[in-house]
């Protein structure tokens, strides 16, 4: 792990001192990119198989995935190369943040900016219109799912416009459990888990572009986004939000359940008519 991290550093750092404006820093950056992760999967075993490469990402889109492990970003970015947007964060990660962001335009926010939805809106849409820029690469759950299902899309990465190309990841689980639960194992607990399992297999599914239909709400467009993604990944498609393995469910949340449950009732016959029971035994009064 060490050594492919130091090669990933190593080759972002010397690409970083190339002139922006030169078309060889990108096709160098490409192939380092491409490098780097393929290396850094061997680490995990990692057995992955791309279908319908044909809708690979393009320039300047929006990539959308559904999310089970830190390890998608490094199984997607060894068939294509992205720009990554999220959290400044410290140590292992941190390190490597640092190193894809010397050689390429990557989109990192500290923990006050992320709280800021017009300034993340912002750079993201700056990012989109830009046709020299990598597609940007989002995991709109905002957290790991356990690779059973897709749960609820944030809708900001849907509000900026251009092309969405989704992507369906599924993991064999047989072969060792991907999802990360944060609340149980740190970053390198779970890394070295990885590259114990017997291997890391997966299959990766590239949908075709979809864009926001005329009069569809960002909400709606996320929804379908999400269902094509489920369907592909044959996982569950669920409206539940992911944050509701941190944080207990708003009250908003509970009134629309109840609101469901008793519509359940209502339509139900509220009178049940009495079965008529025949009696053929001889009347003892008569």
């Amino acid at each position: 792990m060490m050594k492919q991290t130091t090669t990933l550093t190593t080759l972002t750092f010397v690409i970083g001192l190339l002139p922006d404006n030169w078309t060889l820093k990108k096709k160098l950056n490409d192939h380092a990119s491409k490098f780097s992760f393929r290396l850094l999967s061997r680490a995990f075993s990692a057995i992955v198989t791309y279908h319908q490469i044909e809708n690979k990402p393009m320039k300047n889109g929006i990539c959308v995935a559904n999310h089970t492990s830190p390890i998608d970003v490094v199984l997607l970015a060894c068939d294509t190369s992205y720009a990554m947007i999220g959290q400044v964060h410290g140590g292992f990660l941190g390190i490597l943040q640092r190193a894809l962001g010397r050689a390429s335009s990557h989109i990192w926010f500290e923990r006050s900016e992320m709280k800021d939805r017009e300034a993340v809106a912002k750079r993201l849409k700056e990012h989109v219109e830009d046709l020299s820029k990598l597609p940007i690469l989002i995991f709109p759950e905002g957290t790991c799912i356990n690779n059973s299902a897709v749960m609820q899309f944030k809708k900001g990465s849907f509000e900026v416009g251009g092309v969405i190309y989704p992507v369906a990841i599924k993991y064999d689980s047989r072969f060792g459990d991907p999802f990360w639960n944060s609340h149980e194992y740190s970053m390198l607990q779970y890394l070295y888990m990885m590259m114990t399992s017997w291997a890391i297999v997966c299959d990766v599914w590239y949908l075709p572009p979809m864009t926001r239909l005329s009069g569809e709400s960002s909400v709606d467009f996320a929804n379908r986004v999400k269902a094509e993604i489920a369907r592909k990944g044959g996982l569950v498609d669920l409206d539940w939000d992911g944050q509701l393995k941190r944080a207990p469910a708003k009250r908003e949340w509970k009134q629309k359940e109840q609101l469901k449950y008793s519509k359940k009732f209502s339509s139900s016959p509220r009178h049940i008519a009495p079965l008529e029971c025949k009696n053929d035994s001889p009347n003892p009064s008569t």
